[in-house]
């Protein structure tokens, strides 16, 4: 990971739009997104699920439906890469 803010890093991806509307994010660029801070995911159908750095329930599970992703599930990311910013943070 880089000392870069979660911030910067994305709208350096052009992926900015994810903090901004996540009810216009397409599942593929989310699905970028994902890999580049969780790494490969493990696919169960159309599931793909990712692991994450904390206890709990280290798990993030996005499911391609259609083009789009699902709101919640790009809210339920960009809550991840918060925390992630700020455990990193904290380092």
């Amino acid at each position: 990971m880089k000392n870069d803010s979660i911030y910067a890093i994305m709208k350096n991806m052009n992926d900015y739009e994810i903090l901004n509307n996540p009810k216009n994010v397409s599942f593929h660029d989310l699905l970028k997104v994902c890999e580049k801070h969780f790494g490969k995911p493990r696919i169960r159908g159309s599931h793909h699920i990712f692991k994450t750095p904390w206890k709990g329930d280290p798990r993030i599970n996005i499911q391609k439906d259609s083009k789009m992703a699902k709101p919640y599930q790009v809210k339920m990311v960009k809550q991840a890469l918060e925390r992630l910013e700020a455990q990193h943070e904290k380092k």
